[in-house]
């Protein structure tokens, strides 16, 4: 087992603790999309100078240098407006923080394996734990080329990170750039102006426990009445006391409603968020709150009642039931989704597979899903896979991070525990141990069917081949029981197969396969007389 890695400990992975749910502002008046929209155009003014502000700030930002800003909006604004564009401002400087770090070790993890190949003989064949020297000295000269521009970048990114500069666009860098490539985007130029504004609009606000349903800025009753608190100087559209527009909508949440209502009644914290879809030409407003993580039931508990071990792939979820002891129980089961097409189309097929995932999950009993936790960072590199575009492709499309997000907080609802396992060499070994022993004329195995038994194994705790070798000073358990396949209190563990009954002695089966128990070596003393093995404590001598 030479030049293995070490696999790392299943754990149970931590409930969700937020909640978001939406609903659409139906029967706007145009009064009522006019003043949304100048809201929005005024805060987001505002959002973005207070953005520059942060930024230029760098490393020099204090608890005072926030205080100044907010300050300064809410003269523009007021109190809670201002504290909810700080808010979010320093949350996107942070996000840029945290993005620009992860790119740092994006690019030496390119430079690293640059000059590892470029450091060997060209020709040199590579092995399974690295890779070997290029093909030809032309290979050669570009990649000591694109050596230099990644060593030249990763300085500019260093040096920016050191003095507290970050790059942040408030719209999204993608739609910034689909404005060189409209025709490509099938976009004009009017209808992506309109898509640009309405992202960098700003109607939000943080909820607060103790004020009246939660929230004094986007105020929305247990009717559904939607009021906003209008900034200084757009108060000469209010059409209600205090400042405030009321508008002509009812929202309902018809997901989470119950918990939003009883939330609002009791005046805790819920924060809003109101957007427009220029695709649709639709207003939405978005509720969300904090609350208590959903508490993890222990590893053992979790492993109870058997689990479902979970292969994920480019185009389906392989999954397999195993009971407690790791044994598989019935068929191998697949759960198919396309990930082409738009963002919201692969969203929606991962909820709808996650869905049937879920729900044959529970009707199996199982306590738990065993999930791969999977990390394709350093797999996407271009130095790594530079000729497998393919498959470059293949693993950059696997939905990790919303797969991740989407399974926990869904089997939280169900009351099932998520187990995550390292992947290390769950493919390899559940072909090798599983895939035929398995596969019948009835019962198609694959790779990824297999790879799920190994999953819901690791996950279980036990090791991947189907039986583990025998103890290592005798034949008995005094090193510990030999196999992983019951537990050391079930009956008959240890015995033999028991004699056929569907033929005669000695004859042949119908089925043209002989079972029989093994027989006892004629050494043995008492074994001939018996032909069952005998084992004393101490020989019998004399």
């Amino acid at each position: 087992m030479g030049g293995l890695r070490e696999l790392a400990a299943p754990f149970v992975v931590p409930g969700p603790c937020g909640v978001a749910v939406r609903d659409r502002l139906k029967h706007l008046t145009p009064q009522d999309e006019n003043v949304l929209r100048l809201v929005g155009e005024h805060q987001g003014r505002l959002a973005s100078r207070d953005l520059r502000a942060r930024c230029a700030d760098a490393l020099e930002h204090s608890a005072d240098t926030w205080a100044s800003r907010k300050r300064d909006l809410t003269a523009q604004s007021s109190s809670r407006i201002a504290g909810a564009i700080t808010k979010a401002t320093h949350d996107q400087w942070a996000l840029a923080r945290r993005c620009q770090a992860a790119h740092i070790q994006t690019l030496e993890a390119g430079i690293r394996t640059l000059r590892h190949r470029l450091s060997l003989p060209i020709g040199e064949p590579g092995t399974k734990r690295a890779a070997g020297g290029y093909r030809s000295k032309s290979e050669w000269f570009h990649k000591s080329r694109r050596l230099a521009a990644l060593e030249a970048r990763h300085a500019a990114v260093v040096a920016d990170r050191q003095a507290g500069r970050v790059r942040v666009v408030r719209g999204g860098r993608r739609l910034l750039n689909t404005r060189h490539h409209l025709t490509q985007a099938r976009l004009t130029e009017g209808k992506w102006r309109e898509r640009w504004d309405a992202e960098r609009w700003f109607i939000a606000a943080d909820g607060e426990s103790g004020k009246r349903f939660g929230n004094e800025t986007i105020r929305v009753t247990p009717d559904g009445e939607v009021s906003i608190k209008l900034p200084a100087p757009l108060t000469h559209l209010a059409n209600a006391k205090h400042g405030r527009y009321t508008l002509t909508a009812r929202i309902g949440f018809a997901h989470r409603g119950q918990e939003w209502a009883d939330r609002i009644t009791t005046n805790r914290a819920v924060a809003y968020r109101i957007h427009l879809d220029t695709d649709r030409g639709r207003w939405y407003l978005t509720a969300s709150w904090q609350r208590p993580a959903v508490q993890t039931i222990p590893l053992e508990a979790a492993r109870a009642r058997g689990v479902i071990g979970v292969d994920t792939n480019a185009d389906h979820f392989a999954a397999y039931h195993l009971d407690r002891h790791g044994n598989p129980v019935g068929d191998p089961h697949r759960f198919p989704y396309d990930l082409s097409g738009t963002a919201a189309h692969r969203d929606a097929q991962i909820r709808h597979a996650l869905t049937r995932l879920i729900h044959w999950a529970k009707q199996t009993g199982a306590a738990a899903i065993g999930i791969e936790d999977l990390d394709f960072t350093t797999e996407k590199t271009r130095e790594k896979h530079g000729r497998r575009k393919q498959f470059r492709q293949l693993i950059s499309g696997i939905p990790t991070g919303r797969l991740k997000a989407r399974l926990v907080s869904m089997a939280a609802e169900q009351g099932l525990a998520i187990v995550a396992v390292d992947p290390a060499y769950t493919s390899l070994w559940g072909a090798q141990h599983w895939q035929k022993p398995l596969a019948a004329p009835k019962r198609k195995m694959s790779r990824h069917d297999a790879a799920g038994i190994a999953i819901g194994r690791r996950a279980l705790g036990h090791p991947v081949r189907r039986r583990t070798a025998p103890p290592p000073h005798d034949r008995s358990d005094r090193a510990g029981h030999r196999t992983a396949q019951a537990g050391p209190g079930t009956r008959g563990r240890e015995g033999t197969r028991p004699p056929a009954t569907d033929h005669a002695p000695g004859g042949v089966p119908p089925n043209g396969t002989r079972k029989r128990e093994p027989s006892a070596s004629k050494t043995v003393r008492d074994a001939p007389s018996t032909q069952q093995w005998v084992q004393d404590s101490l020989m019998h001598t004399g």
